[in-house]
């Protein structure tokens, strides 16, 4: 079975080279001499056991865009030939996330399992032009004759079998005549080789799993080094982009395009993979967090899993505009989640409407304000954009402000509210604090008495006295109750995998990861969809989360509006540097 191997559009002649990154300068070349008939055709292979990461959309970007760049093609295939660790609920959930992303492989949708039955005749061609064997050696067994990196291996007792006799073996495994893990089909490569990869590696394996499409059908499956290439070539892949831990498996993989009749020869090019601060991205890792309760699920907002950045109300602009920013390279390095999250803040702030919304709520009376009255107050949606106009706000005496806006020993230079200060209320009126009252039984501050100018209604006064604070604020009356989930990093350590001896990265688990407040928000908000997006004026970029309903709403803390992470990194390694 191969893919399509035409254009649906003249991609014209190759252009220049100069500002590429490495893939895309090669790319140009390989079409510039006319390799693969000038045809530019990637795919994208996740193995079905797990949720995608930020890690797997760069390579979605760089495997789609790359494509989309030379009028080429992108195929989606799931790499799934390890049954006892995959589902179709991982398959639908890279199909949602690779849509989300904004990019579509059209017909070309593929699985590994399509082609279990041309890979078994591919292993048998091998059997027979004596390039590989039946072996019954176990697992630690394989390894003590593996040898070690600065010595050769030794070869298998069974690696001299005849042809027939490891075609006859072959076809019993085939067959089920032998326990799990009793014996494995193995390349017959070099045992001394400096590479560790070509020593003979395993190809086939015995495992009596029901695999998710195949059910029973199997009881032997092939290993992913032996899969993977020949997938490519029998979909016509031109270049097979993957990450730079696969670099010493590329002689195996050419070994086995050259080996077995083929009709593509695709090229493998590896770039650095991504690494990002505060973050782990190993999918085992990320399941273990799921499965021992660490974190909710895959779709849990501090997760970096495409699923859980779309539920904490991160844009697929954004994280596409990340990885362009990002860039592909050689070398592996650290790139900081600021620039992920600057990417976020970019996009909501040209297209997030703007909302006030009190997370800790203080309550203010506006003494000589009449009592009963409402106003509607015109408020602006979205500043950097005009068109999307403005809401009518509801105002009356009693309001709830943010306690973090209130001091009442305030420091010098201190412009929000205080005793006798003056500040402004967003698209309102002038307040100024006179008195405080306190709970009895605690001490603590529970309402501010204020009083008004009805003169500076929007803000502004008419004699032109200026007043050095804003602050937010919503109608008692009319606000709406919200359970908001402030979520930060995941890890508290910039990175969670470099541990001492003993140790484990599940240490580095942010205590304060999480924290849950029951805010007011104004009523514009009522029966807002799950998946909108907003900013809290003041406070940061706010989703809906999927767990919200029209009796209860929950938002996601989606981004801050400044990055606070950042300053602290920065703070940190100047404090290094002093040292």
């Amino acid at each position: 079975m191969t893919a399509d191997t035409t254009t649906e559009t003249d991609p014209g002649p190759p252009g220049s080279t100069a500002g590429l990154d490495f893939i895309r300068q090669i790319v140009v070349e390989e079409r510039r001499a006319g390799k693969h008939g000038g045809r530019v055709h990637t795919r994208f292979p996740p193995e079905p056991n797990g949720y995608l990461h930020i890690g797997h959309a760069k390579a979605i970007c760089l495997n789609f865009g790359l494509a989309d760049e030379h009028a080429g093609f992108c195929n989606l295939r799931m790499d799934d030939t390890n049954p006892t660790t995959e589902s179709a609920e991982y398959v639908q959930g890279i199909e949602e996330d690779v849509r989300w992303l904004g990019y579509d492989w059209g017909e070309r949708f593929f699985y590994a399992s399509d082609y279990f039955d041309q890979l078994h005749r591919f292993a048998v061609q091998l059997i027979e032009a004596d390039k590989a064997y039946v072996c019954d050696l176990r697992g630690k067994e394989v390894s003590e004759y593996r040898g070690l990196w600065n010595e050769p291996g030794r070869n298998s007792p069974c690696r001299d079998r005849s042809v027939e006799e490891n075609l006859d073996l072959f076809a019993r495994m085939r067959a089920g005549d032998f326990e799990d893990g009793s014996r494995t089909l193995r390349a017959k490569i070099d045992m001394a080789s400096s590479n560790m990869n070509m020593r003979d590696p395993a190809i086939y394996r015995i495992r009596r799993v029901p695999h998710y499409r195949t059910g029973d059908a199997w009881c032997i499956y092939p290993m992913y080094d032996f899969t993977h290439p020949l997938s490519d070539a029998l979909e016509g892949i031109t270049q097979s982009l993957c990450t730079l831990e696969f670099e010493d498996h590329r002689p195996l993989y050419n070994w086995f395009l050259e080996n077995v009749d083929v009709p593509a020869r695709p090229r493998q090019i590896e770039f650095a993979r991504l690494n990002l601060s505060y973050t782990v991205l190993s999918k085992r890792k990320l399941l273990e967090l799921v499965e021992e309760g660490c974190v909710s699920g895959w779709d849990d907002p501090r997760m970096p899993t495409i699923v859980g950045f779309r539920r904490r109300g991160y844009t697929a602009v954004a994280i596409r505009e990340f990885c362009g920013r990002i860039g592909v390279a050689k070398a592996n390095s650290v790139v900081s989640i600021a620039q992920l999250q600057d990417a976020v803040r970019q996009d909501l702030n040209q297209h997030a409407p703007r909302v006030m919304g009190v997370l800790r709520p203080l309550k203010v009376v506006i003494e000589n304000y009449p009592e009963g009255q409402v106003e509607q107050i015109e408020a602006v949606n979205n500043p950097e954009d005009e068109s999307m106009g403005s809401r009518q706000v509801p105002f009356s005496r009693e309001l709830y402000v943010e306690q973090t806006d209130f001091r009442e020993d305030p420091p010098k230079k201190y412009f929000r509210l205080a005793p006798g200060q003056e500040v402004r209320l967003r698209y309102a009126y002038f307040i100024t604090c006179h008195d405080v009252v306190r709970d009895p039984a605690t001490d603590e501050v529970v309402e501010l008495r204020c009083t008004y100018d009805p003169e500076t209604r929007g803000g502004y006064a008419p004699d032109g006295r200026k007043v050095r604070g804003t602050i937010h604020w919503v109608s008692v009356e009319h606000a709406l109750e919200a359970e908001v989930r402030l979520y930060d990093h995941l890890f508290a350590k910039l990175n969670p995998e470099d541990v001492d001896e003993g140790g484990d990265y599940k240490d580095a688990l942010n205590p304060d990861s999480l924290e849950v407040v029951t805010a007011r928000v104004e009523p514009s908000l009522a029966s807002a969809p799950a998946g909108s997006r907003y900013q809290l004026e003041r406070m940061g970029y706010f989703c809906v989360d999927t767990e919200s309903t029209e009796e209860r709403l929950v938002l996601n803390r989606t981004v801050t509006l400044r990055d606070t992470w950042a300053k602290i990194e920065k703070m940190r390694l100047a404090g290094q540097r002093e040292k």
